[in-house]
């Protein structure tokens, strides 16, 4: 352990908060997002959120949006608020509780008291305590550490207080029931938890708190057989058997340390198994644990539970109210104590220490203790070897390298040198198959099935590669987890056609392996990922070679071109593919023609620039990025302003390598095919933006789509937008979310001012727009003849007079054809001068109005350039305006009297059926052009479905209908599977979310399915269709019939007709199964 816990509570209110948002289906999410724009909701007490940041915002996003803008109170009591107003009263209840909880000042010193008083003890407690004593300090002797590794040992008095901060992390004296230790491999959870039951052994702590701690380890305990908690707990009584009853009898009393939790097996159909309360009751071990876990066996006593961090989630979903706490190893002061006392030579440790620190990857690994003796071992016996060795030219995976073959050159083993390449194989394959199936103990079988020989054993445990498990006489492990994951790597860099897991060869299974670690976030496989490219590295394929004896794969680098190859056809964006990490690993070769083959085949990449190490692999990679045509880049580390810096140990100036990087990040912008670039959240100064500007003006700069919301500082947006300045070819610029000045905003006008300017799409959402800047932003409009969209949502136009705006007559060049002013404070009033301007301009083919107070009398007057005869407007959209019935009368009129407009959005407006009544006048006529309603949320029922169903029956134009978030039930859908049953139906797609449907409906549907020749989505989210339903709807799907192409559905109903969709697949269905419904074309997204 180090001289610091290094200990960090994970808040249990924060966890709790982000599965509350992840928890809101999109109805609800968005319900969400609008409520915090309400400053009639949130009394004008907090900070409003940009609109344009929060539409398009998911989860997880929101959740951080929300940190940033509130302190914790602020978020919970605006959350509570929020979710009064949706009436979702179980989330209330509970958030109530946990502000009374936070709002507890009450220090730990009634612990600390209680500490203080220790009971009378009787003769079963003591002689348990001294058996307890006796079997930790036993497991801690067994474990066969380095000879010259250092232990740097806390004193007692601060490790009293690292255990008791355990029991009391909330500060608030209130008692965690249930702790969980997570951190990655060997820093040092199982070691604390064996601190707090042999402090509690010895009689320092927890003497008032427990009256017996039991310590059970899940590795030791899988392999047992059928048993009862009663008969497990017996196992470390002095007796045969433990005095059961009186230990029930203190069952609030009881510590039950679970060490190692992700060696333990998930039973199957545990959430399916009648409860167990029964200490006598005979079960599986793993069973008799997760009782204990979910509190249903000893709900009153206290847990205490070491994982790794990658079986974190499995434990959210099962215990109760659980506090998790970090472990977090070294502390950056223990490393450099380690390093100090390792070498002896404060000076030469504090050079490598610094070395190390720049290797960002390597240092993080350095919190590990065995890490740390790794690394200082390798380094010792390299400088010892070669008194010219270079730590400059060092990578994480060379040190690896180095260390296996300065231990492997100088032990003696007798084995044949023919033998080597077999054995390293044979070790490499028990390494990587572990990692497949998270197996990190070994028992003597599995050595012996894989064919390792005796001696190579014996040899692995002296050079401390494998060591004996404490508590498992015949079992070994790695020393460290990274030993197994590098030598998991390693495996597939040696030849062989095998793979490990005994299904496809070896190269396919490489291809799961990068495919898997570079859309997953697990530490282990991108730590495997990173070894495995940078063995790749010539030297040190050479170096297993020679030192080792192993047999490197010739063809391993073509086989990942290969794969890089079907890269292209991959979508990464959509499959969270780590570009980041990628880029660190293609870094970690060195090998810049291979990387420059490699990515030739990278068309898009996503990149968050925070450090050092991220600027450097950015600066490695992009520059051989030739054929990138689409980049997210958002930038906050610090680039350095001047472009030389001193040096300290040669006093010479000398180029900024930083300076070098981010030449080399900006290069790609002149690559030639770079189309789009998102600089969104990026935080850069005049200098660094000036050398991204020079690139955007390179003659080879082919940019046409770029976005920078969120920037800062603002003023650097001048220079970008000078830089844009003449530039004919650029369609799309995005500046939202920039609290423009007026120095920009006159860049803007200047660049739209330009003949050369073809801009075409323009976002100046939540840009703080004055009116007087939009009058003048319009007059350039008028004199400019390539904008054809425009969007200045969340802008308070209210002061705008759109009456004395430019008519036809001012404006003859004007394109502007599409017009989104969704959430700009505008009335009533404002439809009048808009009615005026639309009946003038005669141009708008779409126009935006949602969240304004439009109200009836708004769209009475919207209606009147409606019935124009030169009336262009295509689609319209009046989402949450505060509209009811007497709306629908007035837009029915206008359809009647319209053609052109197809697309019309009224959801989340109280239309009720009455509203609806109004609407199907118009719908019901055949010449009516139509093509796209929305009604989701409009508070209408059954009875509004029949009059769509009546409507559609006379019309043949309607192709989509969203009528989500009604209260329509069975009776509704009924209604209109009527309709869609009928030949001539055009409707080919349906929105059903959320309206209160059961399995009795999925037989009418299931009709409509097996008949209908133009349905080809139906959105059944939201809605508790049950197994059975599900089962029917799927008898209509397998069909030959059926011409559906997408469902929505809930996961857990999907789930149980998975296979059945791979079959249809195989069988070359088109059918798709969404639990969100998405939006295929996000440009249009909020036009429809």
């Amino acid at each position: 352990m180090s001289s610091s816990a290094n200990i960090y509570v994970e808040d249990r209110f924060y966890n709790k908060l982000l599965s509350y948002l992840m928890g809101l289906d999109q109805p609800q999410l968005e319900e969400f997002k609008v409520c915090l724009q309400s400053s009639q909701l949130l009394l004008g007490n907090f900070q409003q959120i940009p609109w344009a940041n929060l539409k398009a915002i998911d989860p997880i996003n929101l959740f951080c949006l929300l940190s940033e803008y509130f302190s914790e109170r602020q978020i919970w009591e605006v959350t509570l608020t929020i979710f009064e107003n949706m009436n979702l009263s179980s989330w209330c209840m509970e958030i109530r509780a946990m502000l009374n909880e936070m709002a507890q000042t009450q220090d730990s010193q009634d612990a600390k008291q209680e500490e203080s008083e220790v009971p009378e003890e009787g003769d079963h407690r003591r002689r348990y305590r001294e058996r307890m004593k006796a079997k930790i300090l036993m497991m801690w002797d067994n474990i066969p550490w380095p000879e010259d590794h250092i232990y740097l040992r806390n004193v007692t008095e601060k490790e009293h207080e690292e255990l008791k901060s355990l029991l009391y992390p909330n500060r608030t004296g209130a008692q965690p029931q249930t702790i969980v230790l997570e951190g990655l491999a060997g820093v040092g959870k199982t070691t604390l938890a064996m601190k707090a039951v042999l402090h509690w052994a010895e009689g320092f702590l927890f003497q008032q708190r427990f009256s017996y701690v039991f310590f059970i380890s899940c590795h030791k305990v899988k392999e047992m057989k059928d048993t009862t908690l009663a008969g497990l707990l017996s196992w470390d009584w002095p007796d045969s058997q433990a005095p059961i009853e009186e230990v029930k009898s203190c069952s609030e009393r009881l510590l039950f340390v679970i060490d190692g939790f992700e060696e333990m097996d998930m039973p199957s159909n545990l959430d399916d198994s009648p409860p167990c309360e029964d200490w006598y009751q005979e079960l599986p071990v793993n069973r008799i644990l997760f009782y204990l876990l979910k509190k249903e066996l000893v709900p009153l006593a206290t847990l205490l539970i070491t994982t790794k961090e990658y079986r974190t989630n499995d434990l959210k979903n099962l215990l109760l109210n659980p506090w998790f706490v970090q472990i977090l190893g070294f502390t950056e002061g223990d490393r450099e104590e380690y390093f100090i006392r390792y070498f002896g030579d404060q000076n030469k440790a504090k050079k490598i220490l610094h070395w190390v620190r720049k290797n960002e990857t390597l240092f993080h690994f350095c919190s590990a203790p065995m890490v740390c003796w790794t690394v200082c071992s390798c380094l010792k016996q390299q400088m010892a070897r070669n008194p010219h060795f270079q730590l400059s030219t060092q990578t994480t995976t060379s040190l690896y390298v180095y260390f296996f073959s300065s231990l492997f050159a100088t032990v003696e083993v007798s084995l044949s040198d023919q033998s080597w390449p077999d054995q390293w194989r044979a070790l490499c394959f028990l390494a990587a198959e572990g990692m497949w199936f998270w197996k990190f103990t070994f028992a003597k079988k599995d050595l012996k099935h894989r064919h390792l020989e005796e001696t190579v054993i014996g040899s692995l445990l002296r050079l401390n590669i494998l060591r004996k498990v404490s508590d498992c006489e015949d079992c070994v492990t790695f020393t460290h987890q990274s030993f197994q994951v590098f030598l998991g790597a390693m495996f597939y860099v040696l030849r062989g056609m095998r793979g490990s897991v005994g299904g496809p060869p070896k190269h396919q299974e490489m291809k799961v392996l990068l495919n898997d670690a570079l859309a997953d976030t697990n530490f282990y496989w991108n730590q495997m990922a990173l070894f495995f490219f940078g063995l790749l590295k010539r030297n040190l394929a050479e170096e297993l070679e020679d030192t080792l004896h192993c047999k490197v794969n010739p063809r391993i680098m073509d086989e990942l071109l290969e794969w890089a190859e079907e890269l292209e056809s991959y979508d990464l964006i959509s499959n969270c593919f780590e570009f980041l990490h990628f880029f660190e690993c293609l870094y970690e070769t060195q090998e810049e023609n291979f990387v420059r083959q490699i990515l030739s085949h990278l068309l898009e990449a996503d990149l968050d620039i925070f450090g050092n190490l991220q600027l450097q692999v950015s600066s490695f990679c992009l520059k051989h990025c030739q054929s990138l045509n689409k980049l997210r880049l958002s930038v906050n580390g610090t680039i350095p302003q001047m472009e030389l810096t001193f040096n300290l140990e040669t006093l010479e100036m000398r180029p900024h390598s930083k300076i070098g990087q981010w030449q080399d990040v900006c290069s790609v912008f002149s690559n030639g095919n770079l189309c789009e670039l998102d600089l969104s959240n990026s935080k850069l100064n005049a200098f660094a933006m000036k050398k991204l500007c020079y690139e955007l003006r390179n003659p080879r700069c082919k940019l046409q789509k770029l976005t920078c919301k969120s920037v800062t500082p603002v003023r650097i947006l001048k220079e970008l937008v000078l830089a844009l300045y003449g530039n004919h070819r650029l369609t799309h610029l995005n500046l939202s979310s920039n609290n423009l000045v007026i120095p920009v905003s006159t860049m803007i006008f200047k660049t739209l001012r330009h003949s050369a300017c073809n801009l075409q799409y323009l976002w100046l959402e939540s840009c703080g727009l004055t009116p007087l800047v939009c009058r003048h932003l319009f007059l350039e409009l008028c004199k400019n003849s390539s904008v054809r969209f425009l969007s200045l949502g969340d802008n308070d136009l209210s002061g705008v007079e759109v009456k004395s705006l430019p008519g036809p007559s001012e404006m003859p060049e004007s394109s502007l054809k599409e017009l989104s002013l969704e959430k700009c404070n505008l009335s009533a009033a404002s439809c009048q001068d808009l009615t005026l301007h639309l009946t003038r301009t005669q141009r708008t083919t779409r126009l935006c109005l949602g969240f304004n107070p439009l109200r009836d009398d708004g769209v009475r007057l919207l209606c009147a350039s409606l019935t124009h005869p030169e009336c262009a407007l295509e689609r319209l959209v009046l989402w949450f305006c505060q509209l009811g019935a007497p709306s629908c009368r007035y837009l029915s009129d206008a359809l009647l009297e319209n053609k052109s407009l197809t697309h019309l959005n009224l959801r989340r407006n109280n239309l009720r059926d009455e509203g609806v009544k109004f609407l199907c006048k118009a719908l019901s006529h055949p010449d009516c052009s139509l093509q796209n309603l929305d009604l989701s949320d409009c508070s209408f029922t059954a009875e509004g479905c029949q009059e769509l169903a009546n409507a559609l029956q006379h019309n043949p134009n309607v192709k989509i209908l969203d009528i989500g978030s009604n209260d329509i039930q069975d009776d509704g859908v009924k209604h209109l599977c009527e309709v869609l049953k009928h030949p001539n139906s055009a409707l080919n797609t349906l929105g059903l979310e959320k309206c209160n449907l059961t399995p009795a409906c999925c037989q009418h549907l299931s009709s409509v399915l097996r008949s209908s020749k133009s349905l080809l989505n139906l959105n059944l989210l939201g809605n508790d269709l049950e197994p059975r339903g599900v089962s029917t709807l799927w008898k209509a799907l397998k069909k030959s019939t059926c011409k559906l192409q997408k469902l929505g559905l809930k996961k857990e109903l999907y789930n149980i007709v998975k296979e059945e969709l791979e079959e249809l697949h195989e069988r070359g269905s088109f059918l798709r199964v969404k639990f969100k419904w998405d939006f295929n074309d996000l440009e249009d997204k909020w036009w429809w």
